[in-house]
């Protein structure tokens, strides 16, 4: 197992494989303040809900809960919420440290915080942040570089990620540069129906992204959202990494072996022990 983890660094480093991150990078985290960060779906519903449960119809998947909400209170609404829980201080895990100190090129990140872009603040870097339910375009994304100098994000033409050296690619968004979020189900399906169209990623990742390997960080694949947006990310891939020691579902498997991954059988904790 170790020589695996230390092979895993090394195609970190030489760029053969791309950093992924899920929900449950954030398990056992919390805020300055002693809140749980949402580490799964049903933390993520309590977080939205003010703690509270919803009927199990709604807890199957918070995107489902999110749309609950939208439908009552309002998109912007979501978009307050969802800036609200992640603007909540807290520090950049070990893993985002570990995992910016290889220095990747590319990292895909589908969670909504801002860890990465405070490891990155003093770094010149690319920032896509995908985009749903917008008039006039089909591109699912916006492109964004950031001035080191003046710590802020300018809107440019995707042309730039060509030479960047480092790109972060937020599919989910973020709350930087501007607060913006796929999380219901109305969102989901748009960026989704785009996405098979082609209009969710990048053409110059589209290139870079072939025969690249993946390395999956807190991420699970037991909810159709959730392969489903793996998989728009990761098309052309080579195979990669799954950390996991939980028992795998019949669509888990299936998804794991269409896409050639390695089941790594070691709970998170125990590989970022290992890791870093």
């Amino acid at each position: 197992m170790d020589t695996l983890i230390e092979t895993i660094k090394k195609e970190l480093r030489n760029q053969t494989t791309i950093p992924y991150f899920g929900l449950g990078v954030f398990e056992g985290i919390t805020t300055k303040e002693a809140e749980a960060v949402p580490h799964d779906s049903d933390s993520l519903i309590l977080a939205m809900n003010g703690g509270r449960a919803m009927s199990p119809r709604l807890m199957f998947e918070y995107s489902r809960a999110a749309m609950h909400l939208e439908q009552r209170r309002g998109v912007e609404y979501m978009t307050q919420l969802m800036n609200h829980i992640y603007t909540k201080p807290f520090d950049p895990t070990p893993l985002h440290k570990a995992i910016t100190d290889m220095s990747p090129r590319y990292i895909i990140d589908t969670n909504r915080d801002t860890k990465f872009q405070e490891l990155l603040a003093y770094t010149p870097h690319c920032l896509i942040i995908g985009k749903s339910r917008i008039m006039g375009d089909l591109n699912r994304y916006e492109v964004y570089e950031y001035d080191v100098e003046n710590q802020k994000y300018f809107l440019v033409d995707e042309e730039v990620l060509g030479t960047a050296e480092k790109i972060l690619f937020k599919p989910m968004g973020s709350p930087l540069p501007n607060p913006s979020f796929v999380i219901s189900d109305a969102d989901y399906v748009d960026w989704l129906t785009e996405a098979m169209g082609g209009f969710a990623v990048p053409k110059i990742l589209k290139t870079y992204r072939k025969t690249k390997k993946y390395l999956f960080l807190g991420t699970s694949f037991d909810r159709d959202t959730d392969r489903m947006v793996a998989n728009e990310l990761s098309l052309d891939l080579e195979g990669g990494y799954v950390i996991t020691d939980k028992e795998l579902g019949k669509k888990e498997k299936k998804f794991i072996e269409k896409h050639n991954l390695e089941v790594i059988p070691m709970s998170l904790p125990e590989f970022i022990k290992a890791f870093i």
